[in-house]
């Protein structure tokens, strides 16, 4: 048998996730390095035009003047009178702001900076567009849809229920931030009545197809009540997941009443197990949710911020609305058909 043979699968996976990432991260700083070093031509061109006191109105001539001489010389670069006063606007704009702002203006494609001069008026907000379009990969059209939906006054008036951003590496706490949800609707259960935290596990169980629906895509079910033992202890995870975008173990805990600081103790412990006897070498580390039926946003604050795993809180509701319902049981009545064809 070959030497290729011999690696197994999982190995595999982590080899191509590597060489992607290896890929990528290159790709990304070639692209800053192409447009810091074009943000730095605009800059001092738009200083230029700056210190010279040049005007549309007063220096209308020059600037034309200059566009068509500059073009013969640099005839692929676009310098068109339109862009040289933009760069100049660039230049007025960022010349006198701290430093951090201007090395994060510097990396952004010329289209984003200008979408940014004319939609956005504070220096904070640009920051925070600007860092996601880095951190994210941004086309100018999603920067677009980000602004018009006010994601900045979005992020400023939200109060996070989890400590991802402290615990896990950027990219991967804002994954998990879209990947987890703040509120679950479990309405597919049919509850009409109080039950305990065992019956409450025992029907998602057996609607388990419906509940990673509800969860979102990337997860797969790996047991309840899942069973570890340490320094001859038990210890029971409610219900297990891993998720495929995550690399990652997901561990969820229910409960019934309202949010408790002492839960999060006991998901830190559960966390630490999962690393040190389920997580394999390629995995990234577990994460915890805490699934409760009500919580205050103060109260998991304070519970999470000495946490150094990855927690996040999220409220469950058993209503839905009566098209998801009808929806539900469609899709439901569908699926054991096809079972049972």
């Amino acid at each position: 048998m070959s030497k290729e043979h011999n690696i197994v699968y999982e190995e595999y996976v982590s080899i191509l996730k590597q060489a992607v990432d290896q890929i990528r991260s290159a790709r990304v700083v070639i692209a800053k390095q192409i447009n810091s070093a074009t943000q730095a031509v605009y800059w001092n061109l738009g200083k230029l035009l700056f210190e010279k006191q040049l005007t549309e109105g007063y220096g209308s001539g020059i600037v034309n003047q200059l566009s068509i001489d500059l073009k013969k010389e640099f005839p692929e670069m676009g310098m068109s009178p339109r862009n040289l006063w933009d760069m100049k606007r660039f230049y007025e704009r960022y010349h006198l702001s701290d430093e951090k702002l201007r090395q994060l203006v510097a990396v952004l494609p010329w289209g984003h900076n200008l979408l940014l001069i004319n939609k956005i008026q504070s220096f904070e907000a640009v920051e925070y567009y600007a860092g996601e379009v880095i951190s994210k990969g941004w086309s100018r059209d999603l920067l677009l849809n980000a602004i018009k939906m006010d994601s900045f006054s979005k992020v400023q008036n939200y109060i996070s229920t989890n400590n991802f951003k402290q615990t896990l590496p950027p990219k991967s706490a804002d994954y998990a931030n879209e990947v987890f949800k703040s509120s679950y609707n479990l309405g597919f259960l049919g509850i009409t009545e109080p039950v305990k935290e065992l019956e409450l596990e025992k029907r998602l169980i057996s609607k388990i197809r419906s509940f990673i629906l509800e969860l979102g895509k990337g997860f797969s079910f790996i047991g309840n009540q899942y069973r570890i033992e340490y320094n001859n202890k038990e210890y029971f995870v409610d219900m297990l997941f891993f998720h495929r975008g995550l690399q990652s173990l997901v561990a969820i805990e229910l409960k019934i009443g309202r949010f408790n600081a002492e839960y999060v103790g006991k998901m830190n412990l559960y966390l630490s197990l999962l690393d040190k006897f389920e997580k394999k070498e390629n995995e990234n580390q577990s994460i915890g949710i805490i699934l409760c039926a009500d919580r205050d946003h103060l109260d998991v604050e304070i519970a999470l911020q000495d946490i150094n795993k990855p927690i996040g809180v999220a409220e469950y509701q058993l209503l839905l609305p009566k098209e998801e319902l009808q929806a539900l049981l469609i899709n439901e009545i569908k699926y054991q058909t096809d079972q049972i064809i």
